[in-house]
């Protein structure tokens, strides 16, 4: 399967997904805010073709509030309306439904806290 390339486009040049069920709080988009800055925008914003996101709305919400003109973008142009309507619930429900391994999650808490890197 060939993927399309990533694309840098203006923050403003995306239009949110009408139906996204999900919502961001103020919060979590500080929260998401502090990942892009500490590790870069590491997950493109995906998009339709007349730049509708599918996913990535709370990236977005944080590039905004960081004053960042462009984000990274990859545009989906394979999907129907009923896909795109399909992937924005199955992108945000997936990652729901993964679960934790407690002694690996203490481990890698207590490595970045009490070492302090």
């Amino acid at each position: 399967m060939e993927l399309p390339p990533f694309e840098l486009r203006a923050v403003g040049s995306s239009k949110p997904f009408d139906r996204n069920a999900r919502t961001h709080s103020k919060k979590q988009v500080k929260q998401i805010a502090k990942s892009i800055s500490t590790f870069g925008f590491t997950n493109p914003v995906l998009i339709t073709p007349d730049g509708t996101i599918i996913a990535g709305h709370g990236r977005v919400m944080a590039a905004r509030e960081l004053g960042m003109a462009e984000v990274p973008t990859l545009t989906l142009a394979n999907l129907s309306p009923a896909e795109v309507r399909a992937y924005v619930l199955a992108d945000n429900k997936l990652a729901l439904n993964a679960g934790w391994d407690k002694e690996l999650l203490a481990l890698g808490l207590c490595q970045s806290k009490c070492t302090g890197n």
